[in-house]
């Protein structure tokens, strides 16, 4: 397995440099930050020395570069706008976004598995078909709507929760968290169940399957023979050779809302890398564009090495490089 794991780890190093080319590339054709930095009254003599005290005037070859250049030492650039490191600017936000997927995807797990076991073993109850019109419900909703409608529900007309921003915060370490006080869940509630009515009927149908295609295996029916209670055989037998799914799917949705829990962010105010990147596209900010997209390619690498480094806890027969 250390073997693998390194060469994950060699194999995520290439990722990085042919994603570092891309993203800066992409990057330099989208517009001219000039126009949103400097004064509309600003003559082509000023646009000329900030374009060279920023390194613009350069081709673009030589940017990326010095871009790497200092990408190796941790150096990626400072922000258009603030000045500031701009690794910095999304480091600082990370703990908004990560604690809301995380919450996020708790309550999805929390709610889909169940339901998806009972889904799928009585697929033709009543109960069982309301689980799965309410999953086509979750994944036909788009978010913007979804937060919308709990926003004028829960925020403006019953007054439960907050309509916006992220409420309270506790440092713990270098880091902040709401979810250490009452009023930052208030704030987060409506925001993860944005995010979870959808990751919630993807875990739900993932459940389904996975439960339908388990019960005629043999070691279900010997577990009813020996007279196990039901229970024990769904608990031990059942969900623990349902996990790999879940855990596959899991991990890939956790990731997605890290990435991209852009629109939920914008929605509820919430100050978490997704609102910031919107702004610094809509701003043209270089530096933290692609600072982001290459923490996020990096963060969804290693996630996939942890959910694989998962499997082989799950189920001792699979193994790393791909043999059983």
């Amino acid at each position: 397995m250390l073997a693998t794991i390194i060469r994950r780890l060699l194999q995520t190093v290439v990722v990085m440099i042919v994603m570092s080319a891309l993203v800066f590339g992409g990057i330099y054709l989208v517009g001219d930050p000039i126009a949103m930095m400097a004064s509309p009254d600003a003559t082509e003599a000023q646009r000329e020395a900030i374009r060279q005290s920023l390194g613009l005037n350069l081709p673009v070859w030589h940017q990326y570069l010095i871009f790497v250049g200092k990408a190796i030492h941790g150096d990626f650039g400072n922000s258009f706008l603030t000045g500031e490191p701009a690794m910095k600017l999304i480091l600082d936000r990370a703990p908004a976004t990560l604690e809301l997927a995380v919450v996020a995807m708790g309550i999805s797990l929390l709610l889909g598995i169940p339901l998806g076991i009972r889904a799928g073993l009585k697929p033709q109850a009543v109960s069982s078909r309301a689980i799965m019109t309410g999953s086509v419900l979750g994944f036909s909703l788009p978010n913007f709507w979804v937060g919308l409608m709990l926003i004028m529900v829960f925020a403006v007309t019953l007054g439960w929760f907050p309509a916006s921003g992220r409420g309270p915060t506790v440092a713990l370490g270098p880091i902040r968290l709401s979810v250490l006080t009452l009023g930052g869940w208030a704030s987060l509630i409506l925001p993860a169940a944005t995010i979870a009515l959808a990751k919630c009927a993807t875990i739900i149908r993932v459940t389904r399957a996975a439960t339908r295609e388990a019960l005629p295996m043999d070691y279900i029916k010997f577990a009813r023979a020996k007279g196990l209670s039901e229970r024990r055989v769904l608990s031990v037998h059942l969900l623990k050779n349902i996990l790999i799914p879940i855990v596959t799917v899991g991990g890939l949705e956790f990731g997605q809302v890290v990435a991209f829990a852009v629109v939920t962010e914008s929605v509820f105010s919430w100050p978490g890398m997704g609102k910031l990147l919107i702004d610094s596209i809509i701003n043209l900010d270089r530096p933290v564009v692609v600072a982001y997209l290459l923490l996020i390619v990096f963060f969804l690498v290693m996630l996939n090495l942890v959910v694989d480094i998962v499997y082989t806890v799950l189920d001792p027969r699979v193994r790393l490089d791909g043999r059983r």
